[in-house]
């Protein structure tokens, strides 16, 4: 969570290997999937983005890669790059949810040059971040 004048936000914080990071915020629920996934916490019901994982793995779909393709006045674009028989599609989804997802099915997350150009930050840079963890105890 990254503090602001409004308070706390639930953020994910991409590192690259320069050591710069790149902050997306996000909603609250995705960042608590992304904690889960994290944790290799298994809910006793299935959750959006595990019944996503059930469903691709019965279809026999591989999650290749997220990408995070773009940047458009300061929302983040993602794209799913989903494997079939052999046939590649893509498809469009929140970055939130293509990385919840991608934690889960342990595929590649990447992110496109020119949105690493246009957004990404130094790390000593970041406002003042708290753990997941500590704000849902709190």
């Amino acid at each position: 969570m990254a503090k602001n004048a409004f308070g706390a936000s639930p953020a994910v914080i991409l590192t690259m290997e320069d050591e710069s990071c790149l902050p997306i915020y996000i909603g609250l629920w995705e960042a608590m999937s992304i904690h889960a996934a994290l944790q290799n916490e298994i809910p006793p019901r299935p959750l959006t983005h595990d019944l996503f994982v059930e469903f691709f793995q019965r279809l026999g779909i591989t999650l290749k890669s997220l990408v995070i393709d773009s940047l458009n006045e300061g929302v983040y674009y993602a794209t799913m790059v989903l494997v079939q028989d052999h046939h590649e599609v893509t498809l469009d989804c929140r970055p939130s949810d293509g990385i919840a997802i991608g934690i889960r099915c342990h595929a590649r997350i990447l992110i496109d040059e020119d949105v690493v150009r246009q957004s990404a930050i130094p790390a000593g840079e970041l406002p003042e971040l708290l753990d997941i963890r500590s704000y849902l105890a709190g």
